[in-house]
C-alpha cells in the first residue's frame, strides 16, 4: 500500500555541492634529469620522498643519486623529488611485464617447471622459446636466466625493486622492439608465470634514438608539470646548457634550471668564454649557476634549501646568500677570483676568514636574486588560481557588473595579502607610473594596491565576450639585506 504523499509535494529540498577547487601547482619540487637506465622511456620519471627510495632504484654510484644526497641534506629537509630519463643514447626496446604480487612471485610456483615454453617476437623476428627447465632455481633472478638462455637476441631480467620480469632487445634504437609473449605450441605455457602477455598487463616499451638534453627536457615538461626545479646528474655541453635555458625561459609554466660548474674559467675574470659568462650574456631570468670543485652537482643543494618555503605560512621566506650547503666543501677564494664569479651572476659556497662559510650571492644569471624568482613564481600561480577558483566554484556566475568586479578584485587582494604575510613584500613608497588612484612617490601602507577598470568604462567588444575588466595590482618586494656598511667615529 502507499506510504502516503511525498513531502516533496510540499517542501522541495535540493543539495548543489561546488567542485573542488583547482590545486596550486608546488614550488618545491625537484627534477633530476639523468641518463641511467633504470627509468625506461616510457615511465619517463618515477616521484620520491627519500634519499634511500632513490638509492634502492639506482644504487648508490649513479649521478642521480649524488645529486639526490646533496638536495636531501639540507636543513629544513626537503620532501618532494622526481627523476627523470634523459635517453642520451640510444636506447633498446623492452617488454616490461605487469607487476607479480607476493603469492605470485613465489619461487614454488616456478619449480615444477621443467619445459616450460613460450612464444615472442624480438626485432620483428618470432621466436620460439622451449624446453626450459626451472626445477633447480632458488630465485626469480635464475628463472630469468634459464629463459634468457633460450633467447639470442634479447635479454630476460628479473626487476626485483618493482617485482616484474622484463624482456630487452639486445639492439638499440628505434627499429628494437619486443612484442607480446604468447602460448606456446607445446611444454608448460610460461605466459602466465611470467605476466608478460598482452592480457596480463604487460607493456611494450618502443626502442629509441638518442635525444638531446633539450629535448628531454622538453618532453618531461609536457610529461608533467609537477616539477618546478632541474638539475641535469649528466655531463652537458655549454650548447646543452644554452638550448635548456632557452626552454626554460620560454616555457609557459614557470620553472627554473640550475647549473654547476667546475671550469676553473669561471673564476678567471679574464675568461668570456665559461658557461657562466655564456649564460650571463643570454641575460637568462630562470638559470642559476653554481662554480664548485667538488661537486658536480651542487646546485641541488641550493635549490634543496629554497625548496623547504612554505608560502603558506607567516615570515617564511627567505634569502638564499648566507646559507649552508651540506655535503659541498666550501671554495678558497681570492678576492679578485670571488668578483669575477659576482660579475658572471655564478653562485659559489666559498669560506670566510672567520671561520664560517656561506652560499653567496643566491641570484640569476641576469642578475635578479633568486628568492624574488622564486616568489614572484608562486605568486603569479597563487592569484591566478584563485581567481580561477572563484570562477570555477562559485555555483551562480560572477555578474559583469561593478558588484562582479568587487568579487574579483577582493579575490587577487586576499591572494597579495599572503604575500605580504610570508614576507615577499611589504609596504613601501611607489616608484613606478600611476595605476587607478595610485601615483609615484605614494605609500603602498598595504606593500600592494589592487585596482580593476569600471565596468562602464569596459570596451563593449570586451563585455560581448565576457571579459572581466583589466586588474591591476602595484607592490613592493620586501628584499633582504645582503651587505652592511658600518662608519665608527672615534673622538679623544
Amino acid at each position: 500500500m502507499s506510504q502516503g504523499l511525498p513531502v516533496s509535494r510540499v517542501v522541495n529540498v535540493t543539495v548543489d555541492m561546488s567542485p573542488r577547487a583547482a590545486s596550486a601547482r608546488n614550488f618545491g619540487a625537484l627534477l633530476i634529469m639523468g641518463a641511467s637506465s633504470v627509468i625506461d622511456p616510457v615511465e619517463r620519471m618515477r616521484a620520491y620522498s627519500s634519499v634511500e627510495e632513490v638509492a634502492t632504484d639506482f644504487g648508490t654510484a649513479a649521478p642521480e643519486y649524488q645529486a639526490a644526497t646533496l638536495y636531501y641534506q639540507q636543513s629544513p629537509r626537503p620532501v618532494d623529488l622526481y627523476i627523470g630519463r634523459w635517453v642520451s643514447k640510444a636506447s633498446a626496446g623492452m617488454l616490461r611485464g605487469a607487476i607479480l604480487t607476493s603469492e605470485q612471485a613465489k619461487i614454488s610456483n616456478f619449480t615444477g617447471v621443467t619445459d616450460g615454453a613460450m612464444k615472442i617476437t624480438v626485432n620483428g623476428k618470432a621466436v620460439n622459446v622451449t624446453g626450459v627447465d626451472l626445477s633447480k632455481e632458488t630465485n626469480l633472478n635464475g628463472v630469468a636466466q634459464r629463459i634468457a638462455e633460450k633467447i639470442t637476441t634479447a635479454t630476460v631480467l628479473w626487476d626485483a625493486n618493482n617485482s616484474r620480469f622484463t624482456v630487452v632487445s639486445s639492439t638499440a634504437g628505434k627499429n628494437s622492439s619486443v612484442g607480446y609473449v604468447t602460448a606456446p605450441d607445446s611444454g608448460t605455457d610460461l605466459t602466465a608465470l611470467t605476466l608478460l602477455s598482452q592480457a596480463a598487463g604487460a607493456s611494450p616499451v618502443a626502442g629509441m634514438d638518442g635525444e638531446t638534453a633539450a629535448q628531454a627536457v622538453e618532453t618531461l615538461a609536457d610529461f608533467s608539470s609537477a616539477w618546478y626545479g632541474l638539475i641535469v646528474a649528466a655531463d652537458l655541453s655549454a650548447d646543452d646548457a644554452t638550448a635548456i635555458a632557452a626552454f626554460i625561459g620560454a616555457s609557459s609554466t614557470s620553472r627554473i634550471f640550475g647549473l654547476t660548474t667546475q671550469d676553473t674559467a669561471a673564476i678567471d675574470a679574464t675568461r668570456t668564454d665559461d658557461i657562466a659568462s655564456v649564460l650571463k650574456k643570454g641575460n637568462y631570468g630562470r638559470v642559476f649557476t653554481q662554480y664548485s670543485t667538488s661537486s658536480p652537482w651542487a646546485a641541488a643543494s641550493a635549490f634543496g634549501r629554497a625548496f623547504t618555503v612554505n608560502f603558506g605560512g607567516n615570515n617564511t621566506t627567505i634569502t638564499l646568500k648566507f646559507k649552508q650547503e651540506p655535503g659541498i666543501t666550501a671554495e678558497l677564494l681570492r678576492t679578485s677570483q670571488a668578483d669575477a664569479l659576482a660579475a658572471k651572476n655564478c653562485n659559489v659556497f666559498v669560506r670566510y676568514d672567520n671561520e664560517t662559510a656561506i652560499l653567496q650571492e643566491g641570484v640569476m644569471t641576469n642578475g635578479d636574486f633568486f628568492d624574488e624568482r622564486h616568489g614572484l613564481d608562486w605568486l603569479q600561480n597563487y592569484v591566478q588560481n584563485n581567481l580561477y577558483n572563484l570562477l570555477y566554484t562559485s555555483t551562480t556566475k560572477v555578474p559583469q557588473t561593478d558588484s562582479g568586479g568587487t568579487r574579483l578584485l577582493a579575490s587577487v587582494e586576499q591572494s597579495m595579502e599572503q604575500a605580504v604575510n610570508n614576507g615577499l613584500i611589504a609596504p613601501g613608497v611607489w616608484n613606478g607610473g600611476a595605476i587607478g588612484q595610485l601615483s609615484p612617490g605614494d605609500t603602498l601602507t598595504k606593500g600592494y594596491y589592487a585596482w580593476i577598470q569600471p565596468m562602464a568604462e569596459q570596451a563593449q567588444a570586451d563585455r560581448e565576450k565576457r571579459k572581466a575588466p583589466p586588474i591591476q595590482v602595484a607592490c613592493k618586494l620586501a628584499g633582504a639585506v645582503h651587505f652592511a656598511d658600518v662608519l665608527i667615529t672615534v673622538v679623544r
